[in-house]
């Protein structure tokens, strides 16, 4: 068996959610069921600029080929304008404006495109739904093309080809119930076939100590935010919750934001920027934390709250964001918020009990292990894959 995985960004170095799952499922089914796997990519880093970091070519990383494709141009300054007019009625733009759109948000990668058409693989899966890749790409696989669509109620989910797409996709995969359920009410998609798969979670070794004297901590308790800092992530929100938190409850609670910095934030004596970390400085952060903030608005999975589980922390989410606050009150395991004073009183009493804070942790790492192993998730993952192989034309 042989799949090829689309995405618009792919390496150890690239921070994403989406990508990452496209590379942890890329991985482990070579390594666990010995599958020919390949990835057709950009030579992007940054999803912003979609500048070409990598160089192109082919590499092996850890048996899966890796085949990256320069960009013919990146994210121009002119998107955002443009794009705003787009979006303030989606369902209304023109097919000619809503292709524009696409090609101005990139990457603008013509080769990839070839290579979606060219290659042999018997299924070719597409991450995510929102960019150029899968857009411009997933209808050229034909009745080969698995879309991982990491599907938010957001305003582009809304542009008319989205329907296209989506409806072009032999079949769908989705981390969480919510994801599936918001899809199919938007799509026409329900004869397609489906799997909530969902990701596993795997901690690594690391040092809290070493970590916390890295960032300049020391012994100071800490909120923890790992992830793009972004208002889109909640970020901004999270920094002036917390600042205003602070005013009211003087002490050394910290709040530590660990990610590539995309947006500037507030400046605040309490609020530490690590930018990008590494991952043992990411387990690190995680073994010495209080308690682990999600403070996004619109997740498909929550690769990084499930992590805080495996590291037995604690989790705070934010009660707007359907598949985070699902996955707090199903496993236990974290408290949401809803506007600030949900927010001050969920850290006050997180803050308060060192007990409270355990018998979370303990809840959401026995849901990590209940739901999401890797080797379970890989079999189903491999079986779904191989029924949709055998009716592929």
């Amino acid at each position: 068996m042989k799949v090829a995985f689309v995405v618009p960004r792919y390496g150890d170095e690239v921070f994403g959610g989406a990508e990452r799952a496209a590379q942890q499922l890329a991985e482990r089914l070579h390594a666990q069921r010995g599958w020919e796997v390949e990835v057709l990519t950009t030579c992007a880093l940054d999803y912003i600029s979609w500048d070409n970091w990598y160089p192109s070519g082919r590499v092996d990383i850890r048996g899966v080929q890796v085949h990256r494709f320069a960009s013919r141009r990146g994210r121009g300054p002119d998107f955002d304008g443009y794009s705003e007019r787009v979006l303030a009625a989606p369902e209304h733009a023109t097919s000619g404006e809503q292709v524009e759109w696409i090609h101005r948000q990139g990457p603008d990668c013509p080769q990839l495109l070839d290579a979606i058409r060219e290659s042999d693989a018997d299924l070719i899966t597409f991450h995510p739904y929102l960019y150029a890749p899968t857009a411009l790409g997933l209808p050229l696989a034909g009745s080969r093309a698995v879309l991982h669509p990491s599907a938010h109620d957001e305003v582009p989910i809304r542009l008319p080809l989205f329907l296209d797409v989506f409806s072009a996709a032999r079949a769908l995969v989705f981390w969480t119930r919510d994801e599936q359920a918001l899809t199919n009410r938007l799509f026409p998609v329900a004869t397609a076939p489906q799997l909530v798969l969902g990701l596993g979670v795997e901690s690594s070794p690391g040092d809290g100590v070493a970590a916390s004297a890295a960032t300049g901590l020391g012994d100071r308790p800490y909120l923890l935010c790992l992830g793009r800092v972004d208002d889109a992530k909640g970020a901004g929100p999270l920094v002036r919750w917390f600042a205003a938190y602070k005013d009211r409850h003087p002490g050394p609670l910290a709040l530590v934001l660990a990610g590539p910095v995309v947006a500037e934030t507030m400046p605040h004596p309490d609020v530490i920027l690590t930018g990008s970390v590494d991952e043992s400085t990411k387990w690190g952060l995680l073994e010495g934390a209080a308690v682990v903030v999600v403070p996004s608005f619109h997740e498909s999975f929550s690769l990084v709250l499930l992590e805080g589980w495996v590291a037995g922390k604690p989790a705070l989410v934010n009660g707007a964001c359907t598949v985070t606050r699902s996955h707090a009150r199903r496993s236990g395991g974290g408290l949401w918020f809803d506007d600030y004073a949900h927010f001050e009183v969920a850290v006050d009493r997180l803050m308060a009990s060192a007990d409270l804070r355990a018998e979370l942790g303990d809840a959401g790492r026995r849901y990590v292990s209940r739901e999401y192993a890797w080797p379970t998730l890989i079999d189903r993952y491999s079986e779904f894959l191989e029924r949709v192989a055998a009716f592929v034309a």
